[in-house]
């Protein structure tokens, strides 16, 4: 039987991936590949009616049981909060370091196929649509700073350097659209040439316009304020909380993995400092690879993992189990996972983009990325997802992302790959208290920065007592509690201030989900298993921290 929330978000999915195609592209919904989305005022109307419609038409079905029950809720919280954010005026303006239009429709091409003619078909039609759609969106952007609602003068700035890396003006990498079409079939070369080369110009060409034209418009104070942070929190939540009382949190958490990382100091380096344990390790030739063997570090570290993890500590369906690490065609220090496709022609993949500063890298650093990117991290997480057709729907499974949830079980599987004793090494098990701290970090910074909070006058760390938060404090204040490299913290503190609300979700979606198995160790006592814990509540699906506490209540 088919249940009325099902068919109706089933729809949505249709409907929303006939006007956004990249969206189709990245849940690898078939169809769509060779189209672009409007990008025009009219285009970005479209998607919102299409949102605002469903969001009317399931708020209207009573759930026939408890799975519906949880689909609905999901589904209600995400759509109320997208139309919250048309309604503020937020939604067509948002561009970032990390991510808008310009970025998606790049970011696209990584996904696609080029095994077939008919795939290079596909990537020559997307790539002749990219002047028509850069041309509709500088009318969005120019109509939305028109109307006073600007983004910060900074991410224009940066957007526009990105743009100039891509397109082979500045950098190391060349022109992105060029080496996409390096390795084309005989026969459509000369197209596909053709249709790069006026897509570079016409990305150079919005580069130009966001310097030119939306960075004297851009706001020059970065922070957003106490009203526009809250509701990004929420929508990167799916929760509410106390942000006074989040920031306070945040300050303790950072004091007591800074502590354990002094304690396991000791073992790499008896009677030194951290940071003199860390200029040992990095000093040890033995704990470095080159750039050109990440990826295959990569590869071997994740397959590895899930041959070992799969059956014993989780259940890991077969498709689940091919993953791809990928360095990304780009320079500017992200690391992110994208997800498998429907049919699971396309596996799920783990990215990094490598500074050009970047020659080297030190493992101990980065096994418990793979930890947080692979297994049992995003991939199991997301993969696991896709892959339950019998249990959730189509918008469940391909659409419904909240950040809180899935980077906090991802932070959540990176502790839990200390329990189960793959962190035994004290250095790995460095990297991993590392990027705990770094993230819990981000949740004294981004809050205090774009809230203009002050700086407690008895912080543990004697930083700048009793002083307002800056973004130049903001990067001083990583700079001191992270192991990255330079060009890694200053990519991130970018990010930050162009992404608000998104950075504290790690480590507060880690204290839900840790808090959540609590409470059902404590329910079922000596009847509790992990790794059913893990499956029942992976077979969920994403949903916000808030529906999440309530779901994993019954279980």
């Amino acid at each position: 039987m088919t249940r009325p929330v099902d068919a109706r978000t089933d729809q949505f999915v249709e409907d929303f991936a006939a006007l956004d195609p990249l969206m189709a592209t990245y849940a690898g919904i078939a169809g769509h590949d060779h189209e672009l989305p409007d990008l025009s005022p009219d285009g970005f109307e479209a998607r919102e009616h299409t949102t605002l419609a469903a969001l009317r038409d399931v708020e209207g079905i009573t759930p026939s049981d408890d799975r519906e029950a949880v689909a609905r809720d999901a589904f209600l919280e995400r759509m109320r909060l997208e139309v919250e954010e048309v309604e503020a005026g937020l939604a067509r303006a948002q561009l970032s370091v990390i991510g808008s239009a310009a970025h998606e429709i790049r970011e696209a091409f990584d996904l696609m196929p080029t095994a077939t003619e008919e795939d290079w078909v596909n990537v020559r039609a997307r790539l002749e649509g990219i002047p028509a759609a850069m041309s509709d969106y500088r009318v969005t952007l120019a109509a939305e700073a028109d109307a006073g609602r600007v983004v910060a003068r900074r991410q224009y700035v940066e957007v526009a350097a990105q743009v100039r890396n891509w397109t082979g003006q500045e950098g190391e990498g060349g022109d992105f659209f060029a080496g996409l079409v390096a390795g084309a079939p005989d026969g459509l070369e000369r197209d596909l040439e053709r249709a790069a080369a006026a897509a570079s110009a016409a990305y150079a060409d919005f580069g130009r316009f966001l310097e030119s034209d939306l960075a004297p418009k851009g706001r020059e104070r970065e922070p957003v304020g106490r009203e526009h942070y809250a509701l990004e929190s929420r929508r990167f939540l799916g929760a509410t909380v106390d942000l006074e009382e989040t920031y306070a949190w945040g300050w303790e958490e950072l004091k007591r993995l800074e502590d354990d990382m002094a304690v396991t100091a000791e073992r790499i380096l008896p009677g030194g400092t951290l940071h003199e344990a860390v200029a040992h390790l990095d000093a040890d030739p033995a704990r470095k690879i080159p750039k050109d063997a990440l990826r295959g570090w990569m590869q071997e570290l994740g397959d590895r993992v899930i041959g070992e993890l799969a059956d014993v500590h989780f259940d890991i369906p077969q498709p689940i189990r091919r993953i791809e690490a990928m360095i990304a065609p780009t320079n500017e220090g992200g690391i992110y996972y994208t997800g498998p496709s429907e049919d699971f022609s396309r596996p799920g993949r783990m990215w990094w983009s490598i500074p050009d500063s970047v020659t080297e890298f030190s493992p101990w650093r980065e096994t418990t990325t793979v930890f947080h990117e692979g297994v049992p991290g995003h991939h199991l997480q997301v993969a696991q997802t896709v892959y339950r057709a019998d249990l959730l729907n189509r918008w469940q499974r391909l659409l419904c992302w909240v950040s809180g949830h899935g980077e906090g079980w991802a932070l959540y599987a990176e502790r839990l790959m200390d329990d189960l004793g793959y962190l035994d090494d004290p250095a790995d098990r460095l990297g991993m208290l590392d990027g705990q701290a770094f993230r819990a970090a981000r949740v004294i910074i981004d809050i205090g920065m774009h809230l203009e909070l002050q700086i407690p006058a008895d912080n543990p760390f004697g930083f700048h007592p009793g002083e307002t938060w800056t973004p130049a404090l903001g990067r001083e204040f990583m700079g001191q509690h992270c192991l990255m490299d330079p060009a890694f913290i200053d990519f991130e503190v970018k990010r930050y201030l162009g992404w608000p609300g998104q950075a504290p979700s790690y480590k507060v979606g880690e204290k839900i989900w840790l808090e959540a198995r609590a409470d059902a160790k404590a329910r079922k006592g000596a009847d509790f298993d992990l790794k059913q814990f893990h499956t029942d509540a992976l077979n969920l699906g994403s949903l916000g921290l808030d529906p999440l506490k309530a779901a994993l209540a019954r279980l």
